[in-house]
Formats: structure tokens, sequence, C-alpha cells
């Protein structure tokens, strides 16, 4: 008969961990070798509308690829919020789901701010007393993700590389947004030709 030992280790006065406890390596702290894309639960009352093939399909078509894909590790295809359309944590960009029954409501400042994208894809909308109800359909919600949400967060990835520490976005919302209604006009025939609306 033997004791088995249960007591941690004494080394140099201080006591070792039982188990190694080393993060999993993934793309939130680990540096990837290509763009990985992947897919959370959408949430109650959300669905993911884009596909992985829409996402891969999107990055074909996108020009200056090289200055995109610097320490740019993953898109995610996030569960639904309330409050945010997507956003982008150190090389890994989120897109959120979006509600099940497709209508959205909107600030009337967020509504101005992008009107003129509204408007070139078709989006049907009702003016409140101080809101905007927006009625999409499948495609025209695929397409906004793609040539704005995602673009805008391009943005702040853009951003953050571009800067010599590479740690930040220091330029903030307004080149985020810059960023994506540039791209978008750039974009805009040949994502038609890819995705019907």
């Amino acid at each position: 008969m033997f004791a088995r030992r249960t007591a941690t280790r004494i080394k140099k006065g201080t006591v070792l961990k039982k188990n190694k406890h080393f993060q999993t390596p993934n793309y939130w702290n680990t540096r990837q070798d290509e763009i990985q894309i992947d897919i959370e639960n959408p949430g109650n009352g959300y669905k993911h509308f884009l596909k992985k093939r829409d996402i891969k399909r999107f990055l074909e078509i996108l020009p200056n690829r090289e200055e995109i894909d610097i320490q740019f590790d993953a898109i995610v295809l996030s569960h639904g919020s309330y409050f945010d359309d997507g956003y982008y944590n150190n090389g890994v960009i989120c897109i959120c789901a979006w509600r099940k029954e497709m209508t959205v409501e909107y600030t009337l400042d967020y509504f101005n701010d992008h009107k003129r994208i509204f408007n070139q894809l078709g989006v049907r909308y009702t003016k409140k007393k101080d809101y905007m109800i927006c009625d999409f359909t499948e495609n025209q919600i695929k397409a906004y993700q793609l040539l704005h949400i995602l673009l805008h967060e391009l943005g702040h990835h853009h951003d953050r590389v571009s800067t010599k520490s590479k740690r930040k976005c220091a330029r903030g919302e307004n080149y985020a947004e810059s960023y994506a209604f540039m791209y978008e006009e750039i974009i805009w025939n040949k994502f038609f030709e890819n995705f019907p609306l």
C-alpha cells in the first residue's frame, strides 16, 4: 500500500498549480494564418440571414485585400443584439444576427445617416413621430450586412492596422463609417453581379 499524493508541490517557496491552465488557442487569443468564419447561436428572436458562403464570396470581391489581411483573424456571425449591428475586437469582426421578423425600428439620427444606402437597396420605410420603421427583405438584409456593417467593421480593422502601434482604432466611428461608404461605391456593381437583390 502507498499513500496517494493529493497536495500540490512547493518550488522555491511558491505553491505550484496542480493542473496546467493554458488557454486553448483560438481566434480570440492567437493570430490565425487565414481568416476563420464562425457562427454562434443567434439567440431568441434572431436569425442569421448571412451564411459562411456569403462571407467567402464577399471577401473575394474586395479590392486591396493585402491592406486588410494584416492581423485579420476571423469573422463571426454573432448572437443578436438590440443595440449593435456588429462590433470589432483586435482582428475579429462580429456581425450580429438580425431580428427574425425583418422589420427594424431606427432612431431618426441613425436612419438619416444611412438613408442613402437604404434608398439604394430599395428598403421600404415609414416615418413615425420620433423614429423610422424599415421593412427589409432577406436579400436586402444580406446586402446591408455585407455592404455596410461588414465594411464598417473592416474600417475599424483598417484603422487599427494602419496606426503605428497596431493596437487601437484611433480614428473612431467617423473613420469606419467613411471607409464603409467609400468601399460601397467601389464594389457596388460587382456586388450585385454576385448577390441578387
